[in-house]
C-alpha cells in the first residue's frame, strides 16, 4: 500500500463517518459486565480499560486485541511473550542472553535494549502500574485475568515511552468466596512445574487471594565441551491480592507480588559446534558455564565486586507493589488514586560469542575455542527501582454529553548498573592458558535518574446516540540525568589500567565525557511537549467506524554500552503520529467479530540500535536517531463461534516500511558523528572503489555495513518488521457426560524479515581484496548463507502449538500441550554475525483441580 493510498483511505473513512452521522439514529445500548463471556452463545464480551475507564472492547476506536482468562487457556499462552504470536504486526522475542527480558516490535517500533539508559518504546503496565525496564517483563501469567495489547502511540492516557503501543497486564481480584484451582505438571527437559491460587473473604466486604506459581528444568541447550546444559527457565513467584469496600462509594485494591527468574536465552545452534554431525538438539560450546566465574589464575579478578563470581547465567528477582483506591463521587464521577513501587535486581553472566572468536569475512566460522571466560562476555549486576503516583478522575457532565478522563501523573526512576566487558583473544600456543587471553574493555558503574511530571485529560463529546467525536492532549515534563565511574585501577592523571589490559586509558569518569570532535557530553536531558490524540467514532447498527490521530514520544538517553569515554553518544527523543482508520463489527447475532485497522505511522528521530565489530575484534554497540520512519499498513482479527463450543480465530498482518533521512543533514553532527546521508555517499565510494564491506585492513569499505547503511550501500531494511504476520487457530469443547473433551491447535506464520540493523549476514563464495588478500567470505549476498554464522536474515517460519484437555465437573482436568510442535528454527535475534534461534520444541502434561 502506497502512502498516497493510504492517505486516501483515511480520509475516506473521515469523511465517511461525518456523512454518516447526518443520518437519523438510534441509542444503542452499551455492553456490561465483567472480563467474561457474558453471552451463552456467540464471541463473548471482554471489557477493557485502554481508555482508561471499563469499556467494551467493541465500543473502544483503538485498534486492542484482547485476551480474557478464557482465550489465555485456550491458545495455551502461559507467559507475556507468548502473546505476541497471535497479535497482528507483533513481533515479541527474548533479549539476546536474557531469558526474563521481552522485546516487543509493534508495526516497526521496538527496542532490544535492557540497560538503564534506554527505554523501551512498547509500554508494560501491570494493574496500570507502568514497567519501566524491560529486564523482568517476561511475566509467569499465572493469576492474570485479562492481557490488552494496544497496538500504535498511546501518548495521551498512557504517557512516555509507547510509541509503538502498550502491553497490559490485568491480575485477577479476589472474590467473595472461598475458592481457587491447584496445578501441576511434567514436561519436556525434565520440567516441573506447580501453580496455585486461593481466594479468602476475611469479611462481608473484604477478601484476600493468595496465589503463586513455580517452575524448574534442565535447560534446552547442551554443552558437550562442558558436559552442562543451559538456558533453563527457572523460576517461582508469589501473590497476595487484596479488595476491601470500605463503603458505598470507596473501594480499594492493592497487591503484592514476589518473582524470581533464572532464565537465560544463551547463544545456540541447531548442530553441535564441536561435532557438527550431530543435529539432534540445540548445543553451546562456550568454556564458561554455570559453575564458572571471572578470576584469572594469572590476572586474578578480571572484574571488580561480585560480578567477578558470576558463572553463566541470568537472574531477575522484580517486588511488585500496587494500590488503586477508587472514591465514587455521585453517580456519575470516581477518582482513583494509583500508587506503584517496583523494585528489579538482576545478575547476569553472559557470553555472546560462545567460548571463541566472532565470526567475520576473514574467519566465518570460528573454531571451537572453549575460552574460559567465553569469547566475548558481560557481566552485570543492576539495581532498578521505581515509584509512581497518579491521581485519575473520569465522570460525564450534561446527562452524558461528555465523557471525561483526566489526571496527573508523576514518576520516578533510580538505576544503578555495574558491568563489565571481556573479549578473550586467540594469541596462539604461546599465550596464557588457557589458549585464550581475557581482554578487559571496560568495568564501570553507571547511575542514571529519570523524573517525570505530566497532566492528561480527554473528552469523548456524544454528539447524537451515534456520533461521538473524542480530543485528548497529554503534558509531560521530564528529566534525566547520567553519571559514571570507572571501577579500574586509577594511575592518575585520568588514566586507569588493569592487569588485563594493553596500556592504559582514559577512565570512563564522568569528568572525561568528551566525544571524538572535543565537545562535551551532557549528562542531563531534560525534555517538555504534548501528546495530543483526536479521534471520530460512528455506531452503525452492528458496526462501529472510527478514525483516529495520535501522538506519542520515547524518552532519549545515552549510548551506555559504550567502552571508551568518546562513545557514551546521547541520543534525542522520538516522537510520532500515528493515523488510523478502521471498523469493528460483532455481525450474524454476535456468531462473528470481525476487526479491522488501516494504519499510517510516522515516526521522527527513530532510536535505532546498532552493534559493529571494531577494528581489534571486539564488539561495540551504538544507538543514534539515525532516520525517521514510515510504516503504512493493514490489520485483520477474526472471532467466530459458528456453533456451540466451537472457538474459532485469525488474524493478519501487512505492512510496508521504510527508513528516510535527509540528504542535505550536515556531514558530521555536533558529536563528530557522520551523518547517515554522508555515510551512504561514502559507502558507494568505496565499494566503486573496489573496497570490500565488513572485512579487516585496508581493503574494507568502512562505511557500508555499519548503522543503517546496508553493505552494497543502500539503507537497510527496517528491523523485525515481517511484510506480512498470520495466525489462526480454534478450540472445540466436545460434551461426553460428566466430561468435557477439547482439542485446541493454532498456528502463527510470518515472512520474511531483517533481525539486524545492518543486514550483516555472511555468505559462502570468497571475494579478493584490492591488497590481494582472499577473504573466505563476504557480506554482499555472493554465494549461500553460511551456518551457523547466518547473520541476520530470518527466513518467513511457522510456529504450530496445540494440545487436548479433558475435564470433569467435579473440577478435574488434564491437559496436554506443545508448543513450537513441529521443532520449527526461527533467527529472532542477531549479534555480530551470530544468529540467536527461537526456543525448540516442548511439551508438558497438566493436572488441575478447581475448587
Amino acid at each position: 500500500m502506497h502512502l498516497s493510498s493510504f492517505k486516501k483511505l483515511t480520509l475516506s473513512a473521515t469523511v465517511s463517518l461525518a456523512a454518516i452521522a447526518a443520518l437519523p439514529s438510534q441509542a444503542l445500548a452499551q455492553d456490561t459486565g465483567d472480563s467474561e463471556a457474558e453471552e451463552t452463545t456467540g464471541v463473548g464480551t471482554i471489557i477493557v480499560t485502554a481508555q482508561r475507564r471499563d469499556e467494551n472492547v467493541q465500543d473502544v476506536p483503538i485498534a486492542i486485541s484482547a485476551f480474557n482468562q478464557e482465550a489465555l487457556e485456550a491458545r495455551g499462552i502461559a507467559n507475556a511473550l507468548e502473546v505476541a504470536q497471535f497479535v497482528p504486526n507483533l513481533v515479541g522475542l527474548n533479549n539476546t542472553g536474557l531469558g526474563t527480558a521481552n522485546a516487543y516490535y509493534l508495526r516497526g517500533i521496538g527496542n532490544t535494549e535492557s540497560i538503564a539508559t534506554f527505554d523501551p518504546p512498547i509500554g508494560t503496565y501491570v494493574d496500570d502500574i507502568y514497567l519501566s525496564r524491560q529486564n523482568a517483563n517476561n511475566l509467569s501469567l499465572f493469576d492474570v485475568n485479562r492481557v490488552e495489547v494496544l497496538r500504535g502511540p498511546q501518548g495521551t492516557l498512557f504517557g512516555r515511552n509507547t510509541t509503538g503501543g502498550a502491553v497490559n497486564v490485568y491480575m485477577n481480584d479476589p472474590g467473595d468466596e472461598v475458592a481457587g484451582f491447584a496445578e501441576i505438571g511434567y514436561g519436556s527437559y525434565d520440567q516441573i512445574m506447580g501453580r496455585a491460587s486461593i481466594d479468602i473473604p476475611l469479611a462481608d466486604s473484604f477478601s484476600i487471594k493468595v496465589s503463586g506459581y513455580f517452575q524448574d528444568d534442565d535447560g534446552y541447550a547442551i554443552n558437550n565441551l562442558a558436559d552442562d546444559r543451559t538456558n533453563e527457565n527457572d523460576g517461582w513467584g508469589v501473590r497476595l491480592g487484596l479488595r476491601g469496600e470500605l463503603s458505598d462509594s470507596v473501594t480499594w485494591k492493592g497487591s503484592y507480588i514476589r518473582t524470581f527468574a533464572d532464565s537465560a536465552n544463551v547463544l545456540n545452534f541447531d548442530c553441535d559446534p564441536t561435532d557438527p554431525t550431530n543435529c539432534d538438539g540445540r548445543f553451546v560450546s562456550t568454556g564458561f558455564t554455570e559453575d564458572s566465574n571471572l578470576i584469572s589464575p594469572v590476572f586474578g579478578p578480571l572484574l571488580t565486586g561480585d560480578k567477578a563470581n558470576f558463572g553463566l547465567g541470568n537472574e531477575a528477582t522484580m517486588d511488585f507493589v500496587s494500590s488503586n483506591l477508587e472514591v465514587g463521587i455521585g453517580d456519575d464521577w470516581a477518582v482513583n488514586i494509583i500508587t506503584g513501587f517496583v523494585d528489579i535486581k538482576q545478575d547476569f553472566a553472559l557470553d555472546f560469542a560462545d567460548g571463541r572468536g566472532l565470526p567475520s569475512a576473514s574467519n566465518p566460522i570460528p573454531p571451537v575455542t572453549g575460552f574460559t571466560f567465553g569469547g566475548f562476555t558481560i557481566a552485570n549486576e543492576g539495581s532498578h527501582t521505581q515509584f509512581t503516583q497518579e491521581i485519575k478522575f473520569t465522570g460525564s457532565i450534561a446527562d452524558g454529553l461528555i465523557d471525561i478522563v483526566g489526571g496527573v501523573f508523576y514518576f520516578y526512576e533510580d538505576n544503578r548498573t555495574d558491568f563489565g566487558d571481556i573479549f578473550s583473544l586467540n594469541l596462539g600456543p604461546g599465550g596464557p592458558p588457557p589458549d585464550g587471553f581475557p581482554l578487559l574493555l571496560a568495568d564501570r558503574v553507571i547511575d542514571n535518574t529519570a523524573e517525570a511530571w505530566a497532566g492528561y485529560a480527554q473528552a469523548d463529546v456524544n454528539l447524537t446516540d451515534r456520533l461521538t467525536v473524542t480530543a485528548g492532549i497529554r503534558y509531560t515534563d521530564e528529566t534525566k540525568t547520567f553519571e559514571i565511574r570507572d571501577n579500574r585501577p586509577r594511575l592518575g592523571g585520568g588514566l586507569c589500567q588493569a592487569a588485563n589490559q594493553f596500556g592504559p586509558s582514559t577512565c570512563i569518569d564522568s569528568e572525561n565525557l568528551v566525544a571524538a570532535n572535543g565537545r562535551v557530553i551532557p549528562r542531563e536531558q531534560s525534555v517538555d511537549l504534548f501528546t495530543p490524540r483526536f479521534a471520530i467514532n460512528y455506531q452503525l447498527d452492528d458496526i462501529l467506524l472510527f478514525a483516529s490521530a495520535t501522538r506519542g514520544f520515547k524518552s532519549g538517553g545515552w549510548n551506555a554500552r559504550g567502552t571508551s569515554p568518546g562513545e557514551l553518544l546521547p541520543f534525542g527523543p522520538e516522537t510520532a503520529w500515528s493515523y488510523e482508520a478502521g471498523f469493528k463489527s460483532d455481525l450474524f447475532g454476535n456468531l462473528v467479530r470481525l476487526n479491522v485497522t488501516a494504519f499510517w505511522l510516522d515516526v521522527s528521530d527513530l532510536q535505532a540500535p546498532s552493534a559493529f565489530i571494531r577494528n581489534d575484534g571486539s564488539l561495540a554497540f551504538l544507538t543514534r536517531n539515525f532516520a525517521d520512519y514510515e510504516n503504512r499498513g493493514l490489520e485483520v482479527e477474526l472471532t467466530t463461534v459458528p456453533v456451540d463450543g466451537l472457538n474459532l480465530f485469525a488474524s493478519l498482518g501487512y505492512q510496508d516500511d521504510e527508513y528516510n533521512i535527509d540528504q542535505n543533514a550536515p556531514a558530521l553532527d555536533e558529536f563528530g558523528v557522520q551523518s547517515v546521508a554522508a555515510q551512504q555517499a561514502a559507502c558507494l565510494s568505496q565499494l566503486a572503489a573496489g573496497l570490500i564491506p565488513n572485512v579487516s585492513g585496508p581493503d574494507n569499505a568502512a562505511a557500508c555495513g555499519v548503522g543503517i547503511v546496508s553493505p552494497d550501500g543502500s539503507l537497510a531494511e527496517p528491523v523485525r518488521t515481517p511484510e506480512f504476520t498470520i495466525a489462526f487457530g480454534g478450540s472445540y469443547d466436545i460434551d461426553l457426560g460428566d466430561f468435557t473433551f477439547r482439542p485446541f491447535a493454532n498456528a502463527n506464520w510470518r515472512s520474511d524479515s531483517e533481525v539486524g540493523t545492518s543486514e550483516l549476514t555472511l555468505f559462502d563464495q570468497p571475494v579478493t581484496g584490492p591488497s590481494g588478500t582472499v577473504f573466505p567470505a563476504n557480506t554482499l549476498g555472493l554465494g549461500d548463507p553460511i551456518d551457523p554464522a547466518s547473520g541476520s536474515f530470518s527466513e518467513a517460519r511457522w510456529i504450530v502449538n496445540g494440545g487436548i484437555t479433558l475435564a470433569h465437573t467435579g473440577g478435574i482436568s488434564v491437559t496436554a500441550e506443545c508448543r513450537n510442535c513441529f521443532d520449527e528454527e526461527a533467527v529472532e535475534s542477531a549479534l555480530a554475525n551470530f544468529s540467536y534461534l527461537n526456543p525448540p520444541r516442548t511439551w508438558i502434561v497438566r493436572a488441575k483441580f478447581d475448587f
